[in-house]
């Protein structure tokens, strides 16, 4: 499919022209992983944190729906900011704000007391996130856009292979409160990077000069898109299955099926890198086939892995469970860059102010998942299943109903 061509409103700046190195690659797919970072990396040590912190496993899971609540607040703030101010300003202050807010974390005295902070650290990780997403949008169109997209994909899915790893290494050496402290040290390092490295892709000539008024009907231009609707709550309901599972597979795999917390950081991983390994293969095929094909192709695959997790859930057939689980996170890594890519490409003039609507809906849909997940007990693997199967459901029907062009 060749590439679409950007409008001249749209297209890179001087600096910006040059074809995208390496290093740009590794610092965008680094503030995109910084939700895979603060979700993934402290979840071997969540049965450890309802002990420490003397909370039941859904009040400790409530961190998670209050981080990704922050990042959905994060995205949908900092996006039209940064149409408006540039791109490096918004995302040096939340790299920033994520380090000094991780450290915070690290000495939450209680369950109540870390969700509300992790609100606060989502929401500055959330301003890294909708950047890096306009960034790709200021630089390419179209198929093009898919493509890199892929890659950004397999940067961003080696976050969930080394977070839980990594995390159970630290916790090997200290408590949870550890796992924190790595992420301070990671935030801060991002930071340097980013406000040494990381170019400006949005010339003042480009920008927006309207104030809330100008924000306000962008979004509603957005929201009337019915195409983009679509393609925003396919990619929504795809994540929220994913973090049905990141909610509820430590507690399945380690409290149901009686793994170690190293045998699920190990699991975990493998996940992760089937999910990379999607990415990549998308990356390799958007150019001979239409993105939307394969995006439905993608959640057809998720649907089916989904029906099959929830039958070996049902059964309580550990190998059946963890085969279904690896096939359904391998189909996001595939859907979800091309849903993005086809929500944003229509919108280059706005596409700050697009991602943060994009990365809002997501955040929403995906924070519903985990009280759902945690509601349903913890005695068995049927509860996280059943989110997971709506979720795929719903991430078809999207697809296939609201984001078809007439």
């Amino acid at each position: 499919m060749p590439t679409i061509a950007a409008p001249a409103s749209a297209r890179p700046t001087a600096s910006a022209s040059r074809p995208p190195g390496t290093t740009l690659l590794v610092i965008l797919g680094a503030l995109t992983a910084a939700g895979p970072l603060s979700m993934d990396m402290y979840l071997p040590a969540l049965p450890e944190m309802a002990d420490d912190l003397s909370a039941p496993p859904a009040r400790v899971q409530l961190s998670l729906t209050t981080c990704l609540i922050g990042m959905a607040l994060g995205q949908f703030l900092t996006g039209p900011l940064s149409d408006r101010w540039g791109r490096r300003r918004p995302v040096i202050v939340g790299a920033a704000g994520y380090a000094t807010l991780s450290l915070l974390c690290a000495s939450a005295p209680t369950a109540e007391a870390l969700a509300g902070l992790r609100l606060a650290q989502g929401f500055a990780g959330g301003m890294g996130v909708v950047v890096a997403r306009a960034v790709v949008r200021d630089l390419f169109a179209g198929a093009a856009a898919a493509r890199y997209f892929s890659r950004l994909a397999l940067v961003f899915g080696l976050a969930p292979i080394a977070a839980p790893v990594l995390g159970s290494l630290v916790l090997r050496h200290t408590t949870w409160r550890g796992v924190f402290v790595v992420l301070a040290a990671i935030g801060a390092l991002l930071a340097v990077l980013v406000a040494l490295r990381l170019p400006e892709t949005l010339p003042p000539a480009r920008r927006s000069v309207g104030g809330v008024g100008h924000t306000l009907r962008a979004m509603r231009v957005l929201l009337g898109d019915r195409v983009f609707v679509g393609y925003s709550l396919a990619q929504g309901f795809a994540f929220a299955g994913l973090f049905a599972y990141i909610a509820g597979s430590s507690f399945v795999y380690q409290d149901v099926f009686g793994l170690s917390a190293t045998a699920f950081g190990l699991i975990f991983a493998g996940n992760a890198l089937g999910q990379a390994a999607l990415g990549r293969l998308n990356g390799a095929l958007v150019g001979r086939h239409r993105p939307r094909t394969l995006l439905l192709v993608a959640l057809a695959a998720g649907l089916a892995a989904a029906l099959t997790l929830l039958a070996g859930a049902v059964h309580g057939n550990l190998a059946v469970v963890a085969v279904a689980l690896f096939y359904f996170v391998a189909s996001v890594g595939m859907a979800q860059p091309n849903a993005v890519a086809l929500a944003l490409d229509p919108h280059p003039e706005r596409a700050g102010t697009a991602s943060a609507v994009m990365g809002a809906v997501q955040s929403t849909i995906g924070a519903l998942a985990a009280p759902l997940v945690g509601l349903g007990g913890q005695d068995d693997a049927v509860p996280m299943a059943i989110v997971i199967c709506g979720a795929a459901d719903l991430a078809l029907v999207a697809a296939l109903i609201l984001a078809r062009r007439r």
